[in-house]
């Protein structure tokens, strides 16, 4: 089979991805596949690993379906687990390191999974006791040993498009996150449309993935790159300058990128030695993009800037081409071809354009629900009473403006109700983020006495800034007595999650801590 043929395959409507993967192998064992900072492997060695672990975890019982667990630095042998469970007709289901051991054992035990692929550093930090009925493999010490003889091949498995394809954990800071489970027509769909477009772009694409393997993110820099024959390179901890590094040493086409990486990016000093002339295609998504941040990232890095705004679990995608509206970089695009998107109000009735609510959509690359959790999977869902349709319930408060492009004002969750009034913490952060002094900021709502909730806002302050109260004088000057900040701190940095989130829980028990809201 050609690489035109195969071109070809990745096109159609419905493919298998361990199929897909021996095609390429087959068609160019000799070129670059994977590689970190230990070394590398071409197409035909990876093929060779691949099946050798899936052939030693088919040996070992693994039942069609069944999950394999994944926990530690992201690397090639990480990437070649995940490929493999998959390659094996099992579900790729890895963990997150920053979790705690309570929640990984929640993890490991929900997602019904016998095999543990762990570190040997995440190991000794949990112990020998952690999940002893599990069968451990140390990724960076025994996978070598441990998989199948050279030349050995799996059992074939041909994926029904409902199969499930993996397991990614919520990120939840408090409980067992959520297994959300993708199946192979959902990773098909999201995928395969992004490798045929790059093959029929004549885009190379030599990828630089560095957000977690755990993390849904960065299977845009990961799955999608291999699917079109590309290498990817994966990181095993984010670092400006190694990240600058390599892209430069790579030629790196393709990345995905979080917004806190980005930023990191433009604050590092050494940045305008690197050459990044090879640069096509930048993504980005997981939290918000601030508008000058992407524009100084327009301005300073070759190639298009693409954001996504969507859920792990689905919903609507949109899309926001920023190289294309640089008037619209305080929305997250429209709604790409397939997504559909609604704005409702508290009642679940359809507001009209410009009028803010609560954000409900539905595609293609919906989740087939939460692993073991139907109840959580219903709470998710809004069903049209029109047409009976289900939509997933973004989380997000969100306006649509008059040319189709969605602005988001907030977190449902983070919507203050101060005095009977909505207030929208964006709102008021864009207010704080326009005085000069103040680098980012937060806003979260406190509880009160007098008003139910009020606004209390963090700032990340510029330096040489003026004193934290004539900054929130200001600021207050331009807000109606309804949305005015009953107080400003300061904060050194914003607490975020791995892949970038901002943190209000944290924000707002710091505040609770602080006190001196009437």
């Amino acid at each position: 089979m050609t690489k035109d043929d195969i071109g070809a395959l990745v096109g159609a409507e419905w493919g298998s991805f361990p199929a897909m993967l021996a095609a390429w192998a087959e068609a160019q064992p000799d070129a670059l596949a994977l590689r970190d900072d230990r070394g590398a492997l071409t197409w035909g060695e990876l093929a060779d690993r691949v099946e050798r672990i899936a052939a030693r975890l088919q040996a070992d019982g693994l039942e069609r379906g069944q999950a394999v667990a994944i926990l530690g630095t992201s690397g090639i042998a990480y990437a070649l687990v995940f490929l493999a469970a998959v390659r094996a007709g099992g579900v790729a289901a890895p963990l997150t390191t920053s979790a705690s051991r309570e929640q990984l054992e929640g993890m490991a035990g929900d997602s019904g999974a016998r095999h543990l692929f762990v570190d040997r550093a995440r190991r000794s930090e949990l112990g020998d006791d952690f999940l002893p009925d599990m069968d451990h493999v140390l990724l960076d010490e025994e996978l070598d040993g441990w998989m199948a003889p050279a030349g050995t091949r799996a059992e074939p498995f041909a994926p029904a498009p409902g199969d499930p394809f993996n397991i990614i954990y919520s990120s939840g800071t408090t409980g067992v996150p959520k297994g959300i489970v993708h199946s192979h027509q959902m990773r098909w769909r999201q995928f395969a449309s992004i490798a045929a477009s790059y093959l029929g772009n004549g885009l190379e694409p030599r990828a630089l993935a560095s957000t977690p393997l755990y993390s849904n993110t960065t299977m845009v820099a990961f799955l999608a790159p291999l699917l079109a024959g590309g290498m990817v390179r994966v990181m095993g901890k984010f670092a400006a300058e190694a990240w600058l590094a390599h892209a430069e040493a790579d030629r790196t086409t393709v990345t995905m990128l979080v917004p806190v990486q980005y930023q990191r990016l433009m604050d590092e000093p050494r940045f305008d030695r690197f050459d990044l002339s090879s640069l096509a295609l930048k993504y980005c998504t997981s939290a918000p993009f601030p508008a000058p941040l992407k524009r100084e990232v327009l301005r300073r890095m070759p190639g298009a800037l693409v954001e996504i705004y969507s859920m792990t679990e689905g919903g609507v995608v949109c899309l926001l081409p920023c190289h294309e509206f640089p008037d619209k970089l305080h929305t997250v695009g429209r709604p790409a071809p397939g997504s559909e998107l609604k704005v409702l109000d508290d009642e679940d009735r359809e507001v009209p354009p410009g009028v803010a609510g609560n954000l409900v959509g539905r595609s293609q690359t919906m989740m087939s629900g939460y692993k073991n959790r139907p109840d959580k999977t219903r709470e998710g869902y809004w069903t049209d009473p029109e047409t009976g349709a289900v939509w997933q319930r973004m989380g997000d408060i969100g306006r649509v403006d008059a040319d189709g492009f969605v602005e988001l004002v907030g977190r449902a969750k983070d919507m203050i109700i101060s005095g009977g009034f909505n207030i929208y913490p964006a709102d008021l952060e864009a207010e704080l983020e326009r005085e000069d002094d103040v680098a980012e900021a937060a806003v979260v709502g406190v509880a009160s006495r007098r008003w139910g909730e009020s606004p209390v806002g963090f700032a990340r302050l510029a330096p040489g800034a003026r004193p934290m109260a004539e900054i929130l004088a200001a600021v207050n000057a331009r807000l109606g007595k309804t949305q005015r900040l009953a107080a400003l701190h300061p904060v050194d940095e914003m607490p975020r999650s791995h892949i970038g989130k901002l943190l209000k829980t944290e924000l707002r028990e710091r505040a609770e801590a602080i006190g001196g809201v009437e």
